[in-house]
């Protein structure tokens, strides 16, 4: 199985660039896609590419037009497909999406941002609780479990370019990092980590600054996977030569 999460930064403008193209040429079984910005009925012509292409697709978008959301591309039409997380002001942004095929169970996930600060930061603090808590009750029942997508923090100082310069930055905070030494804790497995134990790689970088060119980055998009198919995990790395976003795709593959 060959998974890649990827967030686009609007996926008509990703489209335009030729995200279509590469996954045609990828051939993935599964693209998960963050920070779609858009509405399923504001780009008809866009879905009947990935249909072309042999997709089922699925998409939680945010109730605000052009802001956040997921979508999920598969090759296999899954057994079960939920949107959201049940928690109605999570739910309205469009930032968890869960599809199940046979007895695994995989999440796509967009986290919150707190980079404006303030309001927006304890907004992404309550979704960690609470999206810990809830994917906690999941996982009891659904213990193989693959959790992509832009987590918005980068763990260690191995995953950022810059560690000192930002470590009091939204994205690379003490209690964000935290967050994640807890929720890898809870049996999850970095898999790119696992796989790469000494490897910097980055997955975001922003705009300003020729900040890619000098890869000078992030490494904020994950795969987690449970303690189960640990030993399934076969290959994982950034797709850094892939430019559609500011991000890069982030691929998995999987020996199931």
């Amino acid at each position: 199985m060959t998974i890649a999460s990827y967030n686009v930064n609007g996926i008509r403008a990703a489209l335009k660039k030729g995200l279509d193209e590469w996954l045609e040429q990828a051939r993935l079984d599964i693209l998960c896609v963050q920070e779609t910005k858009a509405q399923p009925e504001q780009v008809p012509n866009e879905q009947a590419r990935f249909t072309d292409l042999g997709y089922h697709q699925y998409w939680h978008s945010a109730e605000k037009k052009g802001y956040s959301g997921v979508a999920t591309f598969c090759k296999q039409e899954p057994d079960l497909v939920e949107a959201g997380c049940g928690i109605e002001r999570y739910d309205a942004e469009g930032r968890v999406l869960r599809t199940d095929f046979g007895g695994l169970t995989l999440l796509n996930c967009y986290f919150p941002s707190g980079t404006t600060g303030g309001v927006r930061q304890d907004f992404k603090m309550d979704f960690l609780k609470d999206f810990m808590e809830w994917v906690k009750e999941l996982k009891a029942s659904r213990p193989k479990m693959i959790v992509v997508g832009d987590y918005n923090i980068a763990h260690t100082p191995m995953d950022i370019h810059d560690p000192v310069r930002n470590k009091n930055t939204s994205g690379f905070l003490p209690e964000e990092r935290e967050w994640m030494d807890e929720w890898l804790s809870l049996g999850f497995t970095d898999a790119f980590r696992h796989l790469n134990p000494s490897l910097e790689q980055y997955s975001w970088w922003t705009y300003r600054a020729n900040a890619r060119a000098n890869n000078k980055g992030w490494r904020i998009d994950y795969q987690s996977v449970t303690e189960p198919l640990v030993a399934s995990l076969a290959e994982s790395y950034q797709m850094t030569e892939v430019v559609h976003s500011d991000h890069c795709p982030v691929f998995l593959k999987l020996e199931l």
